[in-house]
């Protein structure tokens, strides 16, 4: 049950809430499905499938969002309110007008929504009320903030973006440029390059080694890494982004070999590994952040 993505977010205030708060807070946003007409829902599920919508282990606390969405394309409403419209022209021998057509676009649409097939989408979060952390895995910033927002009603949590005294890009670009990744780091074999002039001309390396003069050539020309594939102690690979987002995430051989040897149902491993992963990226964090030059202190 590793997180692929990490986007990271500092708790400014201690975590002031126990698990049966969470809890009551959660059921008044917990997730109902689309009624006929909505064309969208969301809400809190629970991460172990019981009646429990927050799960703790310890420091650490497991949320799930979800947000379902009926698929109704326009193309649809489209074509079925022209061939409307020519039975409409047939019935009152003249065509109907453009009001009368976005009418009927409308009376459309709310007699095919209670059929349109829907798609539930769902978001884990990471709380570590030790540490200080909320993690939400996605790759993508607008989904995050749509998690942000759901957490925001359930709870007034005085969150925080993540800011580093080293800006990920300068960094990154240094590592490459030196072929020198910070202690406890190596470099991976997937890289993006991108200038910082007005055409954003890019450049992106898969499954190709980074220490080339090819590479070397485009940071002199003036690209910088806005992207780098990197592994940590041989036991988490990942890609940083300059935006400061984990993305990628994977646990190396030495990890699975644990996982492989925990016993117990379905429950019990989930639990083991979500303690693995919190334990294991917590270190990771801690080093990630220490070759960012820390966190800054700047409101």
């Amino acid at each position: 049950m590793w997180f692929k993505n990490f986007q990271l977010y500092r708790l400014s205030l201690p975590f002031d809430l126990n698990i049966d708060q969470l809890n009551q807070k959660l059921g008044n946003f917990a997730f109902a499905p689309c009624n006929g007409g909505d064309l969208q829902s969301e809400g809190w599920l629970s991460p172990r499938e019981n009646d429990l919508l927050a799960h703790q282990l310890g420091p650490h606390f497991l949320l799930m969002f979800g947000v379902e969405k009926k698929l109704l394309p326009a193309s649809v409403i489209n074509q079925v309110t022209k061939a409307r419209a020519v039975e409409l022209e047939e019935q009152q021998g003249f065509p109907p007008g453009r009001k009368a057509i976005k009418n009927l676009k409308e009376l459309v649409r709310e007699e095919l929504l209670p059929r349109a097939f829907s798609i539930l989408r769902t978001t884990r979060v990471w709380i570590d009320s030790k540490n200080g952390w909320l993690v939400i895995d996605t790759p993508s910033a607008s989904k995050a903030d749509e998690v942000l927002k759901g957490l925001l009603k359930v709870h007034a949590f005085s969150l925080s973006a993540l800011k580093v005294n080293v800006s990920p890009q300068t960094a990154m670009t240094e590592w490459l440029a030196t072929e020198s990744p910070p202690k406890g780091f190596t470099l991976d074999q997937n890289t993006e390059l991108r200038s910082s002039t007005d055409d954003k001309a890019a450049v992106r390396y898969v499954n190709h080694s980074v220490d080339t003069k090819e590479i070397q050539r485009h940071i002199e020309g003036g690209k910088r890494c806005t992207k780098l594939a990197l592994t940590w102690n041989d036991r988490i690979s990942f890609s940083l982004t300059d935006s400061l987002v984990i993305k990628q995430v994977k646990a190396l051989e030495l990890l699975e070999e644990k996982e492989k040897q925990m016993l117990g149902d379905a429950d019990e491993r989930l639990d083991a590994d979500f303690v693995l992963m919190a334990n294991e990226v917590s270190g990771l964090l801690d080093d990630l952040l220490f070759s960012l030059g820390g966190e800054s202190q700047v409101k």
